[in-house]
């Protein structure tokens, strides 16, 4: 019994030092999504080879909790895999008691899965790790979940454009996506090329990765519309429907104030 509870409690730290660092590496600017990828790759040691990489390995901090995670997970899954053995290493027993120890880890696993998606633990995660991280590093910690509101319906979203898309091979001050309440944030070109906040004059290529925020419906929409009649009647009615929205707005600042 000893070893099964020796295994529990390692599975869950694990999920909890992947917790904390896929926290800590959002609050250095990491997507959600990239950060637990680089969390739970470190700690397993599988090692994915990503153009984020290299901006990990030149972030101090970053840097700092990838190694730590490397160092950690490589001590937790070995102690995990020589707990599991101790716990059915005695075949003598009877087979209820095997039961017993198959139920109670397929029991802690499901709750340990439960936690991993918890709400209200990622919230206490992310305001403590943010305190720590200003109390213990230099890094100024930006928390661009909040500044850009991504947690309620608006996102940052990366559309790679292709040759039938209604936006591809189009100037930026023709397509009116800010009137469709759409910000332009950059357009990384094929060839490498990064070009930052452009300017209205700037053509939109195929292969061109453009960084955008916004509603998530307005992306969403956006992202399919094709070169076609329906494709500019879609632009046409998202444009009305952001009308709609500022009206809303001020309607909402009138009665403020």
């Amino acid at each position: 019994m000893g070893s099964l509870i020796s295994l529990i409690i390692i599975l869950v730290l694990s999920v909890l030092i992947t917790k904390i660092a896929s926290e800590s590496l959002i609050h250095t600017g990491l997507s959600k999504e990239m950060a637990r990828f680089q969390a739970r790759s470190a700690f397993t040691g599988v090692g994915f080879t990503t153009s984020e990489s290299e901006s990990i390995a030149n972030h101090p901090v970053r840097r700092k909790i990838i190694m730590s995670l490397m160092l950690i997970g490589n001590i937790g899954i070995i102690s995990a895999l020589a707990s599991l053995m101790l716990t059915f290493v005695n075949i003598s027993e009877n087979k209820t008691a095997n039961i017993i120890r198959v139920s109670i880890i397929a029991g802690s696993l499901i709750g340990l899965w439960l936690l991993s998606k918890s709400k209200w633990l990622e919230q206490l995660l992310a305001k403590i790790i943010k305190i720590a991280l200003k109390r213990f590093t230099s890094l100024n910690i930006k928390d661009y979940v909040e500044i850009l509101n991504l947690k309620n319906e608006y996102e940052i979203s990366v559309i790679t454009v292709n040759s039938d898309d209604w936006i591809a091979n189009k100037k930026i001050k023709d397509i009116n996506l800010r009137e469709e309440g759409i910000n332009l944030i950059g357009i990384q070109r094929k060839d490498g090329t990064y070009i930052g906040t452009p300017f209205g004059d700037t053509k939109i290529t195929v292969d061109d990765q453009l960084t955008l925020y916004g509603r998530k419906k307005n992306l969403k929409n956006l992202e399919k519309r094709k070169r076609d009649a329906s494709g500019e009647k879609d632009h046409q009615e998202a444009i009305k429907e952001q009308d709609q929205e500022k009206k809303k707005q001020k309607e909402k600042d009138t009665e403020s104030k």
